[in-house]
């Protein structure tokens, strides 16, 4: 009860906690019902002496426990003292660990978990959402097409089926919408106050996080905005009321209003999403092509919601011309131009006398739903095979063809001196200008930036067939100039790799170097039993370097650069013995080339002229390796020294040594030739020896049989003779 009283004093006053400490190796966990809630774990080998007196800390832990320290949350910072004296425990046994303090950001509440926005998680779902946000705008348009003309019964009405999978569709996007809404309650933002200095900090308080959404121009209130039920509440309940009184024209108006009235802050929302993405991450998807897919949805969504209007238009053009021709008939009332059932869904009969004399008037056939010329639609005369038209993908493919053509082409419009007709004309030709500089301009962009590398690549095979024909070389120098650019190309895709790297931090590109060549390294016997310290360090300095098939690589007696280690093909390694007499070696994946260069770095005293190569180095094949400069070499040897002491590591470098193999062979067919020529002497019984065999050569024979062993290039033991650890 004290060590509780002293916990709650040294704590502010903050009540609510209670400590709990478990058994050996179980978590331990300090819990603050209601609200918050703050979990311990174990921590390894951990043998710091407790930070509470003995006797306070037995009466608070009748069960000893494991010992720490420190937490703290959003709202509130805990004192330390308080908490290490509640979860002190000096009777621990030697066997009690604490592995982790895992403090959880924030605690859950009624919206669940904080969402962070950089996760991968949520950048997915804002790819989806985004997609989403698209589809829903070229579902919007399609409610204009649920409203048709009966060619029968020259009557306006609603299309029941088409209606319902319209609604459906939108109710889907809406339910999108809705779960958009409920990540954003809980989704962290970065405060703008912290933006001075740095990317600003993470707000991850879930009451701060709400109540941001929630108050914000463009949060809460305009997410559910873009989802109220507009174009469903005309369409089932506004258009059915209207069709019934006869005023068809008025139901256009109507659905022409409530769509723009939403559709426009819908476009704005997604526009607005978009920005917020990519000021997130800096891009949307990625890559080139779906940059360009996103901009041809855009068009298409564009040309849809344009073609849209125009059939609404054309339609209620269609309307007035059946106002019209009612005027003239007498005895004409406007609740016929309605039909009898406003929501179509099957075939009717038809009773009413005024009705079947409507049907049948061919002036109002021909003038109206023909559209024999004596009623001028102006730019709606597409429109009038269209309003009677029962095919519905007809009836929607055929205004997206004409948005498409009228927003790319400028196409001449054919308008009356109706003020609603000219405005949208304009409105139309100035989108589409806008459209092709922003999106076609946009998708220019994305094919140039496909293509560039692979123009560049062209420019750059013009420039050196230019300059090869300029300073006539000859076509085997061409040739082999012509495929080293082609593999170059066939490995990179004209990506500058070192260049790419090279801009990024210095952690950073240690560790993407140490991912991409650590495996390569490994495969090397040279470096197989070294530490990661120095693995690492030569991942940093290595080049990749590629070789195309018979490219003199370093030629006998040249200063060594770089030592060659080889990834993928083979080297040949030629050596000059006495009277024009040349050895070969071959080698391949995990050999290297240039070891004098390792010699070099340990001899002592130090010289600082580079080391001559014992041999010639031919690519066989189209050869991959990666190399080590001199001054790398020299580094690393010089800073990892105690590596390069081991007897392995000297047994190592002459096994794979070209110039070790090389006068090893020759040394081996040496004795082998002398063995079997003694072999030969002793074997012939006959022959009485008048003296020993090892006196059957004359010094003559001798000094021939060694000769070739005492020519042979022969590396000189000191080279590989380590100095040891000064």
């Amino acid at each position: 009860m004290e060590t509780q009283n002293e916990f709650h004093r040294l704590n502010g006053g903050k009540s609510g906690w209670r400590v709990r400490l478990g058994r050996r190796g179980q978590v331990i966990r300090s819990k603050l019902f209601g609200k918050k809630s703050i979990e311990l774990g174990r921590m390894e080998n951990s043998h710091s002496p407790s930070h509470g007196d003995s006797s306070t800390s037995s009466t608070a832990t009748p069960e000893p426990e494991s010992s720490s320290y420190m937490c703290t949350s959003s709202e509130n910072t805990y004192h330390p003292e308080a908490l290490n004296m509640a979860l002190s425990a000096d009777t621990l046994d030697s066997d009690n660990h604490i592995e982790t303090c895992q403090i959880p950001v924030h605690n859950k509440w009624i919206f669940g978990r904080v969402l962070d926005p950089r996760s991968r998680a949520v950048q997915e779902w804002n790819r989806f959402f985004l997609l989403v946000c698209g589809i829903g705008l070229a579902i919007d348009p399609l409610f204009f097409y649920a409203l048709s003309v009966s060619e029968k019964f020259i009557c306006l009405y609603v299309d029941g089926w088409f209606a319902i999978a319209v609604t459906v569709l939108r109710s889907a996007t809406d339910a999108m919408h809705l779960w958009n809404i409920w990540l954003q309650l809980k989704l962290a933002y970065v405060s703008k106050e912290s933006l001075v200095v740095g990317s600003g900090k993470l707000v991850t308080d879930p009451r701060s996080i709400a109540l941001k959404y929630l108050g914000s121009r463009k949060g809460f209130l305009f997410d559910v905005f873009v989802i109220l039920p507009f174009p469903q509440m005309v369409l089932w309940a506004l258009a059915p009321v209207l069709i019934e009184k006869g005023d068809i024209v008025m139901v256009m108006s109507v659905f022409l209003i409530m769509f723009l009235f939403q559709y426009l802050p819908k476009v704005y929302h997604s526009i607005y999403l978009l920005r917020r993405m990519q000021h997130v991450t800096g891009y949307v998807f990625g890559t080139i092509w779906a940059g360009f897919a996103l901009n041809v949805l855009a068009y298409f969504v564009a040309a849809n919601a344009a073609g849209a209007c125009w059939y609404l238009l054309g339609i209620q053009r269609a309307a007035k011309c059946l106002q019209k021709q009612c005027e003239v008939n007498k005895g004409c009332d406007f609740n016929i131009l309605g039909c009898v059932s406003p929501i179509f869904y099957s075939s009717s009969l038809v009773r009413n006398p005024e009705r079947l004399a409507w049907r049948v008037n061919n002036d109002v056939h021909a003038i109206c739903i023909k559209g024999d010329g004596r009623f001028n639609y102006g730019a709606y005369k597409w429109v009038v095979p269209l309003v009677t038209n029962t095919n519905r993908i007809e009836k929607i493919l055929f205004p997206i063809f004409w948005g498409l053509m009228t927003l790319s082409t400028f196409g001449n419009l054919e308008s009356t001196t109706e003020w609603l007709e000219v405005v949208f004309n304009i409105i139309v030709l100035t989108s589409g200008l806008l459209l092709v500089t922003m999106l076609i301009g946009n998708i220019k962009v994305f094919l140039h930036a496909a293509t560039s590398r692979k123009q560049s690549m062209q420019l750059r095979m013009r420039n050196t067939e230019w300059w090869m024909r300029r300073r006539q070389l000859p076509q085997r120098l061409r040739q082999r100039v012509r495929h080293y650019e082609r593999q170059k190309w066939a490995a990179m895709r004209g990506v500058d790799e070192s260049a790419m790297i090279h801009n990024l931090p210095e952690g950073l590109r240690r560790d993407i170097k140490y991912h991409l060549c650590l495996d390569l390294v490994r495969q090397v016997p040279l470096f197989q039993h070294m530490d990661d310290l120095v693995l690492e360090n030569i991942c940093d300095r290595v080049k990749s370097m590629l070789f195309t098939t018979g490219e003199r690589i370093t030629r006998e007696g040249d200063p060594v650069q770089r030592m060659l280690f080889i990834v993928r093909g083979h080297f040949r390694s030629t050596n000059r013995l006495t009277n024009g007499v040349t050895s070969t070696c071959m080698l391949g994946p995990g050999n290297f080339c240039g070891d004098e260069l390792l010699s070099w770095c340990l001899r002592r005293p130090f010289v600082q002229r580079l080391p001559l190569s014992s041999a010639t180095i031919t690519s066989v094949e189209t050869t991959e390796a990666f190399g080590l400069d001199a001054k790398d070499l020299k580094y690393i040897t010089q800073h990892f020294r105690y590596t390069f002491l081991s007897d392995k590591l000297k047994r190592t470098a002459k096994y794979y040594s070209p110039g070790w193999r090389t006068w090893a062979a020759v040394a081996i067919q040496l004795a082998w030739r002398r063995y079997k020529a003694r072999f030969a002497l002793s074997s012939l019984s006959f022959v009485r020896m008048r003296r020993p065999l090892s006196r059957s050569y004359s010094e003559e024979d001798r000094l021939r049989l060694y000769a070739a062993l005492l020519a042979s290039p022969k590396p000189q033991n000191e080279d590989f003779v380590f100095p040891s650890n000064e």
